[in-house]
């Protein structure tokens, strides 16, 4: 059992041997799978953390507090708030050089996570996303609108939408 959030523990993400957490009480913790021992508490965020991503040395946030933050898994240090989203950042994604994120503004964005530079803005869902994935050049996306759709991660370009 790994003890250190004060509140609701809304997303987890692993690697390897690590664990990332991202809470309610606005904390990211990074953890030891193998001895339970808490690495880091990643504090930047001012509202809640409802989603939590890693890859490499990199973790990604997003919050209530409407940006998603680039951290560096080892030191523990915010390297990066990205701003864009007018509303709650539901869920993110990342791979290689890009992060997605998905918002109760009805966006998903695509991020360089490198510079922090916003690429795209994908706008067709008519309500919040809540899930996004990427694979490969293809970004998948989950919507309260009760749609899934399917965009090209380096156009922005949406191809299909399931209905």
């Amino acid at each position: 059992v790994l003890k250190g959030h004060s509140d609701v523990v809304c997303s987890v993400a692993v690697q390897g041997d690590t664990i990332v957490s991202g809470s309610r009480d606005k904390t990211v913790r990074i953890w030891n799978a193998t001895s339970g021992e808490e690495q880091h508490v990643l504090k930047g965020h001012s509202d809640r953390v409802y989603s939590v991503a890693i890859q490499g040395d990199t973790i990604i946030s997003g919050s209530d507090d409407k940006t998603v933050r680039i951290w560096n898994a080892t030191s523990g240090e915010e390297q990066h708030v990205l701003e864009g989203h007018s509303d709650a950042v539901c869920s993110v994604a990342v791979q290689g050089d890009i992060i997605v994120s998905g918002s109760e503004d009805k966006t998903v964005r695509i991020w360089n996570a490198t510079s922090g530079e916003e690429q795209h803005v994908l706008k067709g869902h008519s309500d919040l996303v809540s899930s996004v994935v990427i694979q490969g050049d293809t970004i998948v996306s989950g919507s309260y609108d009760r749609t899934v759709r399917i965009w090209n991660a380096t156009s922005g370009e949406v191809q299909h939408v399931l209905k």
